[in-house]
Order: structure tokens, then C-alpha cells, then sequence
């Protein structure tokens, strides 16, 4: 048969560069400001040095401040910076006053802090009170310090590459606690992130008289201390112990059970109410996040979309806006869909881009900066309040609105896998302005005002969010893409997508299915007909490009079908019935019967051409009969045109 072939020329967009080559934002410019934002609108950055950069040093990682400043970030928090033991965990130091000679020495992070302070943000150490690596200097030095049984050093929770240390012994507390002085003389640091601080063998007392002992200790310094437990729910013995912040550790369990499949409106408001009643007689702030170092490589190894799925999303809207301070995980402005073994340094793929996820971050560190209703305080009273949205009509859409006197944020999110529309009562009437939209916070961030009565309907994309503050503000539109704006391309080797190129503006959808045999193809596929699509832009040619990106695990799915909402109504199928190839299809126009798929690959270049194909054979683009491939790029194999 003889196939005519359309081909746009692919680039692999260099979209960080393109980024800074555009011109500043609203977001930008609230998060860039010269000013330091004060505690109770602070977000903080989980970073690895040697993840960090290809280089993995505190150069490297320094050069890099200005992109988490544009980010949002307020407080860099360091993963263990100390020479490391025999297992090279970074929790297993052999030192507490050396850094890491692979990471550079201690002058260098004396710069690196001094670079975060002239960007105005902290810099905050990760701190290991309850042992040491088993090759410890203190080992041989000072084996008093350490807890034993019988005459023997113990392995702390039988982790075979740490010794206990003895809190019993007053030498051992004075030397502790010179080591957290040590930092602050040598590196000027900010505060601290003590790991787990649970443990039976660091009495509540080591801490009530630590944090008071280091935070006066140098006049007209403050230092911060962020405990690594759940003191609200969990360890509440500490809760006198004088931490500024704990983590909100069971809120993220229940999120992380949610998962990539949860869509109950109501199983989500009950996480959160009991999160907010347990912080409702604290003394201390709350750090929410969605992922750290375990859960993305301790607990089982996990991305992002592996843990949430295409819940990641309204998930982070609610992490960052129902109540405390907001975290980033090394990485996670990138989609956070690498594992990173902290052990041996995984390097953040910077290539990967997620602009929606990058986007939608940094619009809500904007919010946090700027509006009162979305700041955190010690004292539970002084904390904006958090009043639940009647939602009528849909039991996948979650409403709520914080307030502080007039400052009043309303957040709306839809669960659902598909699109749909929820009746809102008990909203404020007059203006608001729209300032985060997941339906357009892809291509870029924007404002827009509407008004509202006391009830509202809203339509919602699936797993769909919006942000409004109330009042009125600078309108801010993204501009149109442009006929070239957009050229598919794949964004790591481990990707499955579909891409839609299509003359009709729409609402579209994937399900994917197949047998698997055990394999785990994709990692988010929910209720029929399946899981949106995200508009891309528009190709050269004027037609609308969606994008649907799956995680290649093991096997490949065997089948998809794509749907199309047309007003409101039932999901029309427009196409059904293909079997996978490699990286997943790429689907042209309407016409599904006799449309053919092409092959994408993230470095070659489509072009036009007339070829004739026989079904079992591969050809390249200029109609050439090849051997089967046996590296990844365009080719047309059974008639169609294959992502490979």
C-alpha cells in the first residue's frame, strides 16, 4: 500500500534555557525579591550535594542557587555533608566536624552558604544525634561515648553500619553539642534537621537542654531546629522539647495511601481534618510534603507517579496549601520521576522537564511568599483558618478556603479521572483572582479575575486544580502557542507516551490495558474512560498536540483506546484497538480508521515523505527497506507510524 506521510521537524526543546531567555513573571518577581521572607511564609528544599549536579560538590551545587531562588526556595536543607562509613550511607559519618571530601572542604561550604545568604536563604544542616559509622573516628578515640551491652557497641535497629551513641554520658552530650556550635562558628549555618530523633536513646531532656543552649548561642543569630518525626501524632513526648518544626509524617502516609488511584473527595478531608485537629494544640510548625530520601528510595524505591500517579499533582496543591511549611524534594521540579539512591549519588537528570509540575511549584511558593491566608504559625490561634467548601454534585471535588482577617485563598480540586462539574456553596461573593489553573499552568503561569456568588459551578479538567485569592489583581495571560511552539519529542529513555494531534480543541483521554503477565507497564490508569491528556501546543501545521506520559517499568501495555468529551456529554471513542510498540504512538487527526501512528524519537528529525510499506517489513523515512532497528529513531514498521 502506499501511505502519504506528513512530518514535522522534532527539537528537543532546551526548555530550561528557554525559560531564562523569557521574560520575568508576577511569580518570578514575588519570588526573586531581594527581601527574606519571613517564618510563617518560608518553603524549604530537601537538596543531596552530590545528587545535586553532574559534579556532585558544594561549586557546583552553589551555581545552582539562583535557579531554586526563581523556584521559590527559602531554606536549603542539606542532606549529611560528612565524611562517610564503610556502607558510604550519607547517615553513617565517620566525622561530625569534616565534610565530605567529594564533596569539597569546609571552606567551600562557607561559600556555598554565604551565596544562599546573599540570595536571602538559610541554610540548614542535616544533623545524625543518634550514632556514628561503625569507622567512626570517635570509635577508637572516645569509646566511651558509645551505649553497649554486655561489653559490645550496638547496632542501633540492626543497622550493621552504625554504633549507638550513650546520652548518658555527659562527655558525649557536650561533644554533640560542640559539633552543632562547630557549624555555625566554621559555616555560618542556619539551623538544623535532626534525624531520627524517635529514638529511645536520646532522652526529651538532651533536647530541652540542646535547642536553647545553640539557639543563644551567638548573639543575634537564629538558628532553627526541624525534628525528623511525627511529635503531633507520633513521638508526643516531644513535644516540649522546644523544635520549631516537625513533620507531618502520618499526613503524608495517608496521602501516599491515596495514592495514584484514590478519587474520594471525602477519604482526602478526613486525612487532612485529622492532621489539623492533631495540630491544633502544638507550640511548634509542621513541614507537609509529598516525598523525601525514604519514601523515594528507603521504602521500596519510588518516583513521584509511581507513589501518586497522576495524583502528584493536586496533591501538591494541598500539601502546600492546607496548613504549614511546604517541602521540595531534591528534584522534584523536574517531575521527581527518578529513584535517587542517596548511597552512591544518583544524579538528577536535569534534561527531564515537567513544566507543570515546575510550574505549579513555584506558583505555590508565590503564594505562600504573598498571601497571609497560606502562613503558618507556632501559636495554633495566630494560624489562618481552614473551613471545609460544601460540594454538591461530585464526590471527587474537594473545596476549602483558608483566611486570615481579609485575606481569603479558596482551593478547588477534582480527584476524578475524567472531567466534570461540582456545585460550590459557601464561598465568599465579589472578586477573585484565579492565579493558579492546572488546565493552562503547563505553558506558563497566569492571573485572571472573576466573580463569584455564595454558590458557584465550576468545570473541572480531570485531576484538575484551582487557586483564587480574593480581591483584585494585575491580570497576567500566557501568551497563544505559536504554530511552531510545540514539536513532540521524548523525555527520557524510560517513557511510554501517546501524543493526539488533532484540528479539534477538546477534552481527551487514555485507557490503557493489557496482559502484563506480571509486569508493570504504567503506573496511573484509573475509572473509565481513563486518564486525561495534556495539551502540548500546537504543531506546524496549526493542529492541537496532546501528550499522555507513562513510566516504562518492566512490559509495555497492549492495547489504548482515546476519548473525547464533546459539551458535557458521554466520552465519544475515537480510537481503539492498537498494540504497542517501544515508546508508545503518535495519532493524527480525526479520522482513527485509517490514521497511522509515527515513530517519535528525542533526537532525530521528522520530515516529509511518500513511502510504500509491506506490513512485516521496517523502512526509514525516505522509503528505504532496513533491517529491524536496533537503536531508537523514526522508522515505519506494518503500516504504521510507531513511537520507537
Amino acid at each position: 500500500m502506499k501511505i502519504s506521510l506528513h512530518y514535522p521537524i522534532i527539537t528537543l526543546l532546551l526548555l530550561f534555557t528557554a525559560l531564562n531567555m523569557r521574560g520575568a513573571d508576577y511569580v518570578d518577581q514575588i519570588n526573586s525579591s531581594t527581601a527574606s521572607y519571613t517564618e510563617g511564609h518560608r518553603v524549604i528544599y530537601e537538596m543531596n550535594v552530590g545528587s545535586f549536579t553532574e559534579q556532585g560538590t558544594f561549586a557546583a551545587a552553589s551555581n545552582k542557587l539562583e535557579e531554586l531562588k526563581a523556584l521559590g526556595v527559602d531554606i536549603v536543607w542539606l542532606m549529611p555533608i560528612y565524611p562517610r562509613g564503610t556502607s558510604n550511607s550519607p547517615y553513617a559519618a565517620t566525622s561530625f566536624q569534616k565534610t565530605n571530601p567529594k564533596y569539597g572542604t569546609i571552606t567551600d561550604l562557607k561559600a556555598f552558604v554565604q551565596h544562599a545568604h546573599q540570595l536571602h536563604m538559610e541554610v540548614w544542616l542535616d544533623w545524625v544525634p543518634n550514632h556514628t559509622a561503625t569507622n567512626a573516628e570517635w570509635v577508637t578515640s572516645h569509646p566511651e561515648y558509645y551505649a553497649t551491652s554486655g561489653g559490645q557497641m550496638i547496632h542501633p535497629n540492626n543497622y550493621k553500619d552504625v554504633w549507638q551513641l550513650n546520652y548518658n554520658n555527659s562527655a558525649l552530650v557536650n561533644a554533640m553539642n560542640d559539633c552543632l556550635k562547630f557549624w555555625i562558628d566554621q559555616c555560618d549555618v542556619d539551623g538544623y534537621r535532626c534525624d531520627y530523633i524517635s529514638s529511645s536513646y536520646i532522652p526529651t531532656s538532651y533536647w530541652q537542654n540542646a535547642i536553647p543552649l545553640i539557639k543563644n548561642y551567638k548573639s543575634g543569630k537564629t538558628i532553627s531546629f526541624l525534628g525528623e518525626t511525627d511529635i503531633a501524632q507520633d513521638v508526643t513526648r516531644l513535644k516540649n522539647a522546644g523544635f520549631d518544626y516537625d513533620y507531618a509524617w502520618a499526613f503524608q502516609g495517608n496521602m501516599q495511601n491515596f495514592g495514584p488511584s484514590g478519587n474520594a473527595a471525602a477519604r482526602m478531608k478526613t486525612f487532612a481534618t485529622n492532621m489539623l485537629n492533631a495540630s491544633s494544640n502544638i507550640t511548634f510548625g509542621r513541614m507537609l510534603y509529598l516525598t523525601n530520601h525514604d519514601q523515594n528510595f528507603n521504602d521500596g524505591g519510588k518516583t513521584l507517579t509511581q507513589q501518586y500517579g497522576a495524583n502528584r499533582y493536586p496533591l501538591a496543591v494541598m500539601a502546600y496549601t492546607i496548613y504549614g511549611m511546604p517541602m521540595i524534594y531534591n528534584g522534584q521540579e523536574t517531575g521527581g520521576n527518578q529513584i535517587l539512591d542517596y548511597f552512591n549519588d544518583t544524579k538528577i537528570n536535569w534534561n527531564t522537564k515537567d513544566e507543570k509540575m515546575r510550574n505549579t511549584l513555584r506558583t505555590l511558593t508565590a503564594l505562600k511568599h504573598s498571601v497571609p491566608a497560606l502562613s503558618d504559625s507556632k501559636t495554633p490561634s495566630a494560624n489562618p483558618t481552614v473551613e471545609w467548601l460544601t460540594v454538591t454534585n461530585n464526590t471527587s471535588v474537594l473545596a476549602y478556603r483558608r483566611k486570615s482577617g481579609t485575606s481569603e485563598v479558596m482551593v478547588i480540586i477534582n480527584f476524578a479521572t475524567t472531567a466534570g462539574n461540582a456545585t460550590i456553596t459557601g464561598l465568599t461573593s465579589g472578586d477573585w483572582s484565579l492565579w493558579l489553573n492546572s488546565e493552562s499552568i503547563e505553558r506558563g503561569v497566569s492571573r485572571k479575575q472573576e466573580t463569584f456568588n455564595t454558590t458557584n459551578t465550576f468545570q473541572l479538567e480531570a485531576k484538575g486544580y484551582r487557586v483564587y485569592v480574593k480581591g483584585v489583581y494585575p491580570e497576567e495571560t500566557i501568551p497563544e502557542p505559536s504554530v511552531d511552539d510545540y514539536t513532540p519529542y521524548l523525555e527520557s529513555s524510560d517513557e511510554v507516551s501517546i501524543f493526539l494531534e488533532t484540528a479539534t480543541e477538546g477534552i481527551y483521554n487514555v485507557w490503557v490495558w493489557g496482559d502484563l503477565g506480571g509486569g508493570e507497564a504504567y503506573t496511573s490508569i484509573g475509572a473509565w474512560p481513563g486518564d486525561a491528556m495534556t495539551l502540548k501546543g500546537k504543531a506546524a501545521n496549526g493542529k492541537y498536540i496532546y501528550k499522555y506520559v507513562q513510566t516504562k517499568t518492566q512490559e509495555l501495555p497492549s492495547n489504548l483506546i482515546i476519548t473525547r468529551f464533546d459539551n458535557g456529554s458521554e466520552a465519544k471513542r475515537l480510537w481503539d484497538g492498537v498494540t504497542f510498540t517501544n515508546h508508545g504512538y503518535y495519532i493524527e487527526d480525526a479520522d482513527y480508521t485509517t490514521d497511522v501512528p509515527v515513530v517519535i524519537s528525542a533526537t532525530t528529525g521528522i520530515r516529509t515523505a511518500t513511502v510504500t510499506v509491506e506490513n512485516d517489513k521496517w523502512y526509514d523515512l525516505s522509503g528505504r527497506e532496513i533491517n529491524k532497528p536496533t537503536r531508537h529513531g523514526i522508522y515505519i514498521h506494518k503500516g504504521r507510524k510507531v513511537i520507537f
